[in-house]
């Protein structure tokens, strides 16, 4: 299987699976919860200095820019817009007309989104997919379930790794396939070949799931092995109850 994993021996690729896994909850949470205009610009600013620790930050950098991007910029304009309350504040962009309040919410949700799919990628790169599911079992997650999720986190790789293979041996064989920004014709012959190969993988991974007694009851081995120290669970217990804090905060602040 393909992971988004960055191997690393950083201090954030040492801590528990859960450790960090509490922390991207309560970041995520304190985005989303916390009042004013540069809460998530500076929780962004966190997030990106621990990914410079871990040695990550270009790569995460580049991939919420691509994804993000297009996305925020719709947003500034059909908010800016499509968002006029009453008392909003114009202003005129030539033949257009926008509003203040409505930029300030697009700005909000873009970088909102912004936090989300970094704390996502950070968490992603400096954890190995498989720990995270082996430290969730641990807890009492089901095994099915795990696998579920571990499937989950590697398919884009796994998708992209055999789209990649494909398409050079697709090249190496003369096939003509587009490249940059229009690859509608290289996508036509790609289409086959990666479902086939979706669906024999599907029937592999299968086929050693029950030569592994997956499905067996009793307790299993892992050649996987987490190491955890009493300040980790400590600190896991006082994320998660800041995090309940916070969204106890939250609620009381909303309707008393």
């Amino acid at each position: 299987m393909q992971s988004s994993y960055f191997p690393g021996t950083s201090v954030l690729h040492r801590l528990h699976p859960l450790t960090k896994l509490a922390a991207a909850a309560l970041i995520l949470a304190a985005t989303y919860l916390l009042p004013g205009a540069l809460t998530p610009l500076l929780l962004f600013a966190l997030v990106a200095a621990l990914a410079a620790s871990a040695g990550v930050a270009s790569s995460i950098l580049r991939t919420v820019a691509r994804v993000v991007l297009p996305v925020s910029i719709s947003l500034f304009l059909i908010q800016g817009i499509l968002f006029p309350p009453a008392g909003a504040t114009p202003l005129p962009l030539g033949p257009i007309t926008l509003t203040r309040e409505g930029l300030l919410f697009a700005y909000l949700i873009s970088m909102r989104l912004v936090v989300l799919s970094a704390v996502v990628l950070l968490l992603l790169r400096v954890t190995h997919p498989a720990d995270l599911v082996y430290a969730l079992t641990q807890r009492g997650l089901p095994r099915s379930i795990g696998y579920i999720l571990l499937v989950s986190v590697q398919i884009v790789p796994d998708m992209s790794a055999r789209a990649t293979a494909i398409l050079e041996a697709q090249r190496s064989r003369g096939l003509e396939t587009q490249r940059g920004f229009f690859r509608v014709r290289g996508i036509v012959p790609l289409i086959g070949p990666l479902v086939v190969g979706a669906l024999v993988d599907v029937e592999e991974r299968a086929m050693a799931l029950e030569s592994r007694a997956y499905t067996a009851p009793g307790p299993k081995t892992s050649l996987r092995q987490l190491f955890d120290t009493p300040a980790q669970r400590a600190a896991r217990v006082l994320l998660l109850l800041a995090l309940l804090a916070l969204i106890g905060w939250r609620l009381y602040t909303v309707f008393a």
